[in-house]
């Protein structure tokens, strides 16, 4: 169980780093390997844990990139509370009402990486207008942190799409300030589930070891292989949640 765990951390932290989606392996794997944890527990030792890797793989990117902190600094201080909000309905709304949306948001993600294979590989500066980073800061720091609460995996994924998008970031630094926005969500929540008696401690932390080594290098890797290297990561843990999350809406549908 242990060694699963710590595997499963630094896979995790690796995924994060590059491109977010590390909770598609973590998560399963903390239900998997510890059956007796309540579900609630589940999520706030997730949250332990990633909360280590991305704070780790978001220093790494700041002093190796340059961060627009015009939309990374709001969106970052918006999602601390919109996680925590997030994590308080965490119990009283159900996954499967929200899995075929998202579903269906993933294949629409999927299909327009596909279609579009210049996107994110190159920076649009000429998108940074003040509506733009608006819309990015309500989008990140409020949609997808709330989601970040409330379910969970995916989050670094849309955050990266999220200011490729709307503010015309390339995945590289789009990658870096998702890293930053995703250590807000990871806290609001942790603080949530911490104050409600929902962490295993000493488990969380030492598969946070794990996570932080394995972030480090994802991150090192993605700024030294550049965009190309995201946009193919990117595509493969978008298609990984689509079947990950189809699976479990079929099986308990």
């Amino acid at each position: 169980m242990i060694a699963t765990l710590l595997v499963a951390a630094a896979a995790a932290g690796w995924v994060d780093a590059v491109v977010g989606g590390g909770g598609l392996l973590l998560l399963p794997a903390l239900m998997l390997a510890a059956p007796h944890l309540p579900t609630a527990t589940a999520l706030g030792t997730n949250k332990l844990t990633a909360i280590c890797g991305t704070s780790t793989a978001a220093v790494t990117y700041a002093r190796r990139t340059k961060i627009d902190w015009r939309v990374a600094g709001p969106s970052a201080s918006l999602a601390l509370i919109c996680s925590g909000c997030g994590a308080l309905l965490a119990g009283s709304i159900p996954a499967t009402a929200f899995r075929p949306l998202i579903i269906g948001v993933l294949v629409a993600v999927a299909v327009f990486v596909t279609v579009r294979p210049q996107m994110g590989l190159m920076e649009h500066p000429e998108k940074r207008t003040p509506w733009r980073r608006g819309a990015a800061v309500a989008v990140a720091g409020a949609l997808i942190a709330t989601y970040d609460g409330l379910i969970g995996p995916g989050t670094g994924t849309f955050l990266v799409l999220a200011f490729t998008t709307i503010v015309g970031a390339d995945f590289v630094h789009g990658s870096a300030m998702a890293k930053i926005v995703n250590t807000a969500t990871n806290l609001g929540a942790l603080t949530v589930f911490a104050a409600t008696g929902h962490v295993a401690w000493k488990l969380g932390l030492g598969m946070a070891v794990c996570n932080v080594i394995g972030s480090v290098i994802g991150a090192r890797m993605a700024l030294k292989r550049g965009a190309g290297f995201v946009r193919v990561v990117l595509l493969v843990v978008v298609l990984a949640l689509i079947a990950r999350l189809g699976y479990l809406h079929w099986q308990e549908s």
